[in-house]
């Protein structure tokens, strides 16, 4: 990877688009240290230390937004709006029959689509804005103004600067996919996982002096956690490489005086097909209890409540169980709207292409599917096992929960790989001798 980019920056062009992508990120990150105006950031420091580190929605929030949620800065929404309006979009495309047709309208359906997405970011962002303006105010108790045309005038302009922090996040991933490298949205949300790292480390370094103090079992856990988290980046690595390749044959066809087809090709499927966003949609949902209770305040031990967001947590084993039940099932999900074995079939047979020792039609659509439902289970599996890796350790070693977990852990190595390969067919295309070296 380090060689991929060292060749990269002697070329002048895409030495500039690396230098954009950096700028764009510099950009990012000073935006996420500027406070929002009318809060007492004294205050503010005060009462998200504990919240951001917890189950809760708020800790997803500032996992996803590199710390920036948790001090209501310019970008404290972080990319979250555009990812869940990409999403809306996507299922929407499948359950609403004009966006269907638009979608295969091409690039100017896509562009269609990308406005509305864009649209539907900003609603997001608004209503997203309102609501952590409302925590800030009643739970929080952060706001400088609490009653008169001061409050109003400062609630308009808290939640107008959240929306527009989401609008020019959104804008400055669109440049880089415009001028930069790698996929804008997809780069700033590594910028801000990556931003985390110094949390985690000064975290282990914690635990580490806690050895010193006679807790000398943290000298082999905190060694442990890293060796393990290196080998967890190579089995991610590992995974988003792997695929289940079909073969395909082409039949022969003669056109005029020529014979065309006759090639043997194969259809590439990737076991990690839905990549983070099963772990996403699972943990966004099972930190719902944990959000609610944020407002409510309920404790442990108070009742029937009180155990029933205890058995929401992290730590139990309730949580851990439909953790990896969501997990699965939204990869199911995923897998399901996004990948027709029936289309798939026709495609084959419209262009003379068959699976050896498959009959063209509904046996085609009834092989890619039986492989598809084994594929996405092994995925899915995965997903599971190194979304609740972190999550068993800090429960069994008491280490607690990390700042960069699994999900996060899939997102860097993902992003990573991801940008290495378009510099790699940036490369090609320039025909840099380099790349084979």
């Amino acid at each position: 990877m380090f060689k991929t980019i060292r060749n990269a920056w002697s070329i002048p062009d895409l030495r500039r688009k690396i230098l954009f992508t950096l700028l764009i990120i510099i950009v990012f990150r000073i935006g996420s240290v500027i406070t929002v105006p009318f809060l007492d950031t004294a205050a503010l420091a005060k009462a998200m230390g504990d919240i951001t580190t917890g189950n809760t929605m708020l800790a997803y929030l500032n996992t996803l937004s590199g710390g920036a949620f948790s001090n209501a800065t310019l970008f404290a929404m972080g990319i979250t709006p555009y990812i869940n309006s990409s999403i809306i979009m996507q299922l929407l495309c499948v359950a609403i029959p004009p966006l269907e047709r638009m979608a295969k309208e091409g690039e100017a359906g896509r562009r269609k689509i990308g406005t509305i997405t864009r649209y539907v970011t900003v609603g997001l962002g608004l209503i997203q804005g309102t609501a952590y303006y409302l925590y800030l105010r009643n739970n929080a108790k952060v706001t400088v103004y609490n009653e008169g045309f001061d409050m109003w005038f400062s609630a308009i302009v808290i939640i107008l600067v959240f929306t527009a922090g989401t609008a020019i996040m959104m804008w400055l991933g669109e440049q880089i996919n415009s001028h930069g490298i790698g996929n804008g949205i997809s780069i700033l949300l590594f910028a801000g996982i990556v931003a985390q790292l110094p949390a985690t480390i000064n975290t282990l370094g914690q635990y580490w002096n806690l050895g010193s103090e006679g807790a000398t079992q943290f000298y082999v856990l905190v060694p442990l956690w890293v060796v393990i988290f290196i080998a967890v980046i190579w089995v991610i690595t590992f995974m988003q490489d792997s695929e289940r390749r079909i073969p395909i044959q082409y039949a022969k066809r003669i056109v005029g005086r020529k014979m065309y087809g006759g090639q043997s090709s194969h259809l590439p499927i990737k076991v990690a097909l839905g990549g983070v966003l099963p772990i996403i949609f699972a943990s966004s949902i099972l930190s719902i209890p944990g959000t609610i209770n944020l407002f409510l305040g309920i404790q442990p031990g108070d009742g029937f409540w009180g155990s029933f967001f205890e058995a929401f947590s992290t730590n139990g084993w309730l949580y851990m169980v439909l953790y990896f039940l969501l997990i699965i099932m939204f990869a199911y999900f995923y897998t399901t709207i996004q990948y027709n074995p029936v289309e798939m079939a026709n495609n084959l047979k419209s262009n003379n292409g068959t699976v050896p020792g498959i009959r063209p039609g509904a046996p085609t659509a009834d092989y890619i599917k039986n492989i598809l439902s084994r594929i996405t289970l092994i995925g899915a599996m995965f997903l599971a096992v190194i979304a609740l890796l972190p999550l068993i350790y800090g429960a069994v070693t008491g280490m607690g929960q990390m700042a960069i977990g699994g999900t996060s852990i899939i997102i860097i190595v993902g992003v990573a790989l991801e940008t290495v390969k378009q510099l790699e067919s940036q490369m090609m295309m320039r025909h840099y001798k380099g790349f084979l070296d």
